[in-house]
């Protein structure tokens, strides 16, 4: 009976360990089916071909790709157009071609420079460099490489903190500034909220009470990169619809370009470098001078912070808002930024 009763037991675990095994076999099975299914969804409607800086730069004619070895590093921008130079210095998660829409009507009053940024899209992608007074030595050398001795300065989001940091560490090069939606990093950065206050909204923006929360993921070393990685359009998906007013201001198109660019390890950990630069930036920015030239903010959800933040660092300052915008203003409100621009360029 013992013995009978061992060869049960013995059976039992050795088929529960099966069982077991088996499990976790399929789990992993369906995981790894999850993530390249979820990973082709992304790439199957377009190709990387069509999502290439030489696909796009055919869609806006007049325009050519380049690049620049500046500062150490390649920088790829896209340039056209005829007149005084005016660069277009993207945020995060886009590229040059967040500015699509006001590019070749600009180019005809200007010569536009729409400008991949450091560990951006087809520019190099180093290890360090993301604090925005490196970076606007990268813009202010390239400026200079393409043969102008001053430029406008026209920056989005963490491309607007760029072209801030261009304007006080280079004011020679700047004849103009244009900041979009989001100031330079201060100390009022330092304070965001880790918890969003009571009945603040996740999953839509509210300007009364922002909830920032990939301020605070975009700086863990090596985490986004392990779980984004594949998934990079599902996580643009909620931080797209968060910011914008109009979700339809993005294609589809539009978003596979953007998964497209960040859709690497290396994507991922450079886009995350500009956050991770933030206390760095706080620390540069108290350093700063007021700005002497003429400076024009323009806002969609931010245009209560730009007002509130920017006066302490300029002497000429001019803030507007880009009505039933969200953050995206350039691609929400085309035609009212290039009106802003115009008419403050004009000047």
């Amino acid at each position: 009976m013992e013995t009978k009763k061992q060869s049960f037991n013995s059976l039992h675990n050795m088929y529960a360990g099966s069982l077991k095994s088996f499990v976790k076999q399929l789990f992993i099975v369906v995981l790894l089916t999850f993530t390249m299914q979820n990973a082709v969804a992304q790439n199957t409607k377009y190709s990387k071909k069509e999502l290439s800086d030489e696909a796009l730069v055919k869609m806006l004619p007049g325009f050519k790709n380049g690049t620049a070895t500046v500062n150490g590093i390649k920088i790829h921008y896209v340039a056209g157009g005829h007149g005084k130079p005016l660069v277009l210095l993207p945020g995060w998660p886009q590229t040059w071609w967040s500015y699509h829409k006001i590019m070749p009507e600009l180019a005809k009053n200007y010569y536009v420079i729409a400008v991949d940024i450091r560990g951006m899209g087809s520019s190099d992608r180093p290890q360090t460099g993301y604090d925005k007074k490196t970076m606007a030595k990268d813009v202010a050398e390239l400026v200079h490489s393409l043969g102008f001795e001053k430029a406008f300065i026209a920056g989005h989001d963490i491309g607007a903190q760029v072209a801030f940091s261009v304007a006080a560490n280079h004011p020679d090069i700047t004849e103009k500034l244009i900041i979009m939606d989001v100031p330079h990093p201060d100390d009022s950065f330092a304070s965001t909220l880790m918890l969003p206050a009571v009945d603040t909204p996740t999953d839509k923006l509210d300007p009364a009470k922002p909830y920032l929360w990939w301020f605070a993921f975009n700086q863990v070393n090596g985490m986004p990169e392990e779980i984004l990685l594949g998934r990079i359009a599902a996580f643009q998906k909620y931080v797209f619809n968060y910011l914008l007013f109009d979700e339809s201001a993005l294609s589809s198109f539009d978003r596979a370009v953007y998964a497209a660019a960040y859709d690497s390890r290396d994507g991922i950990r450079a886009g995350n470098g500009w956050y991770k630069a933030f206390p760095q930036d706080i620390l540069d920015y108290k350093d700063y001078a007021k700005l002497q030239m003429p400076v024009l903010a323009i806002g969609g959800p931010g245009y209560n912070w730009l007002q509130y933040v920017m006066p302490a660092k300029t002497t000429n300052l001019k803030v507007v808002k880009a009505e039933g915008s969200g953050h995206f203003v350039a691609e929400e409100k085309p035609q009212i930024v290039i009106d802003y621009i115009k008419g403050f360029l004009n000047q």
